[in-house]
């Protein structure tokens, strides 16, 4: 018999260096088990809780989080989630960014040096707070590494896809049962528009535009955007146009 798996973005709102954000986690379940992708930023977890609840989701459920990548409003939450629940849920994530993840190497895009710039720009309790927050980063131990087109045995089977650019282990998932992508942020969704990796938050700009070409084969129906949401009209003619 089927399972019956379930696909819910959770909007956290919030802002980034002074300008409104809203930011999409994703929670994913079957009969058995529940998987959340990312994490927000630090403090969410309450809102994710509060999400899953309405989902008819009990926390107990809650076996896995998959790390997208390392960036600060990806891996926020999870200190928070690891402290409640302890060894319940396993942290999945690329070994490329492993590391950062673990704090055992700085966060390639957290340094408080190459951030003087953008945190002079801000009020400054808003700026102390960043700052402090670049030299004292989340981290959380990663239980298992994840490698391209590996298939987690959960919701139906999560096909890995290993998409680099914007960091180096930055990974897209493919929930294969609802055929939805979740691209983390391989792409954006801005003006029910599917668009290509942001330029200025993009380590290397022609690799994540290069990864973007591991989705062309795929029978996708809906993609979710980390920064942007769901995207579900015309949804491989979009996907083409970025190819081309």
């Amino acid at each position: 018999m089927k399972a019956n798996t379930g696909v819910k973005m959770i909007p956290l709102q919030g802002e980034a260096f002074g300008k409104p954000m809203v930011i999409y986690p994703t929670l994913l379940w079957d009969d058995d088990r529940a998987v959340l992708v990312d994490t927000g930023m630090p403090g969410s977890w309450e809102i994710i809780r509060q999400e899953m609840s309405r989902a008819g989701i009990p926390l107990e459920r809650l076996q896995a989080i998959i790390l997208t990548h390392q960036d600060l409003d990806h891996i926020g939450s999870l200190p928070e989630i690891v402290r409640e629940l302890g060894g319940q849920v396993e942290i999945y994530a690329h070994e490329l960014d492993q590391p950062y993840i673990e704090g055992t190497r700085p966060l390639l895009k957290a340094d408080p040096k190459t951030m003087a710039p953008l945190l002079a720009m801000l009020p400054e309790k808003e700026r102390e707070y960043l700052q402090w927050l670049c030299e004292n980063p989340p981290k959380a131990m990663v239980h298992k590494t994840l490698a391209d087109a590996e298939i987690l045995p959960y919701c139906g089977g999560i096909r890995i896809i290993h998409t680099p650019g914007h960091t180096p282990g930055h990974i897209s998932l493919y929930v294969q049962d609802s055929k939805t992508l979740i691209a983390g942020d391989a792409m954006v969704y801005m003006n029910e528009a599917l668009r290509g990796p942001i330029p200025q938050n993009t380590l290397d700009m022609e690799l994540a535009v290069n990864s973007l070409k591991k989705f062309e084969n795929l029978e996708i129906t809906s993609i979710i955007c980390y920064h942007g949401g769901m995207c579900q009209n015309n949804v491989q003619e979009q996907l083409y146009a970025l190819l081309r």
